[in-house]
């Protein structure tokens, strides 16, 4: 049974999003509660899938992955067996971050980390454009950075 999220529980959330190293001790500390109190409440947070996962955030540019591409999607037909069919295969593809179904002139955006133009203009010709269904990709390389993954605001 999911119980409702309380102040302390909100407070969690926001301080571990910020830092998800934070200790157990210094979490209970900052959020007023004993350390036994914390993980319990931490275990319930990941139990009712508040929290989905913890990980490093890595620096792209330190892994050669430096550019950060963005690619519209439309496919050849819009009918729930394609929409599966492409998310089956593109849920596959290491290199592709994010993938989302949106409403507009694509049915998809996907977000992709490469080495460089030439890198992307390799995946684009062997894999992107043979995804199933897919009719069209229209290519986003991005300049500049200016928010990325900023913190949920609750």
């Amino acid at each position: 049974m999911h119980r409702k999220l309380d102040r302390i529980d909100l407070k969690m959330l926001r301080l571990l999003q910020g830092n998800g190293r934070l200790s157990n001790a210094e979490l209970a500390q900052r959020v007023d509660v004993s350390p036994a109190t914390c993980h319990r409440r931490t275990q319930s947070l990941f139990e009712q899938g508040c929290i989905k996962n913890v990980r490093a955030m890595i620096v792209p540019q330190k892994v050669d992955r430096g550019a950060l591409v963005m690619v519209g999607v439309v496919l050849d037909r819009s009918t729930p067996e394609s929409f599966a069919a492409f998310e089956k295969a593109v849920a596959k593809l290491k290199f592709v971050l994010d993938c989302h179904l949106v409403a507009g002139d694509f049915d998809y955006f996907l977000k992709i980390r490469v080495k460089d133009m030439a890198d992307f203009n390799r995946i684009h010709g062997d894999q992107l454009i043979a995804l199933p269904g897919v009719r069209q990709t229209r290519t986003f390389f991005v300049m500049k950075e200016v928010v990325d993954n900023a913190p949920l605001e609750f």
